[in-house]
């Protein structure tokens, strides 16, 4: 009686941290979507994408895209892309939004107005691709906070990146404009890391081993039966 008790108690126990974690996050290949973030665990099995979070900007059964929003580089916009009309007015540094085909040109505005030839992501994140609306947005002056420009994406085959996330190799965040066009992009991943942990090192403290739904662990149970 007394090793069931333990036993049935350690499962709901563990129950109980499973839930909390998908209160911060999920872990399960059906909440992918458009807009979603991507967080990789501390141990990441690929070293191209240690300590990154990518957010996904197109999610269709041939394929995923995603941008790393965390990888600040040194080069300015004014200087790498400088054949692109208003450059001159954007100092701040692209980003790396991941390795596949580095040379390509993308970025994220974020407009309460939208974008005539932007694809939308969620709430007022917008996906610049094309070089006329890209070139419109600098014209106009767009600082930091509203507009973030990347070289390169990331990319998924058909199934591949929900097998990686049944493989624990994704926590799978909900968008937020905020995290998008955060300030201080280079703690980004530690501090959306920190809150996988968040939930569970609560429910550790609570659930300790000697309380349990406030019984005490001197807890007198009757003994087993005898053969």
């Amino acid at each position: 009686m007394a090793f069931r008790f333990r036993h049935y108690a350690s499962l709901f126990m563990c129950g109980l941290l499973g839930a909390s974690i998908l209160l911060a996050q999920s872990r399960r290949p059906k909440d992918l979507g458009v807009g979603k973030l991507l967080v990789v665990p501390r141990q990441s099995p690929d070293p191209s994408f240690a300590e990154s979070v990518v957010l996904l900007v197109r999610y269709a059964e041939g394929g995923t895209v995603g941008l790393m929003i965390n990888r600040q580089t040194t080069l300015p916009v004014s200087d790498v892309l400088r054949d692109l009309k208003g450059s001159s007015n954007y100092s701040q540094p692209l980003y790396a939004g991941g390795p596949v085909q580095v040379e390509l040109v993308q970025a994220l505005l974020q407009s309460a107005a939208g974008q005539q030839d932007a694809a939308h992501v969620f709430g007022n994140v917008y996906l610049v691709s094309k070089k006329v609306e890209l070139e419109k947005v600098l014209v106009a002056g767009k600082g930091s906070k509203e507009l973030r420009i990347y070289l390169g994406y990331c990319g998924w085959g058909r199934g591949q990146l929900e097998n990686e996330v049944n493989r624990g190799g994704w926590y799978i965040f909900d968008g937020s404009e905020g995290l998008v066009f955060d300030s201080k992009p280079s703690t980004l991943w530690s501090r959306m890391i920190a809150q996988t942990q968040l939930h569970t090192a609560e429910l550790q403290r609570r659930f300790d081993g000697r309380n349990l739904f406030g019984l005490s662990s001197s807890l007198t149970l009757s003994p087993s039966p005898r053969d």
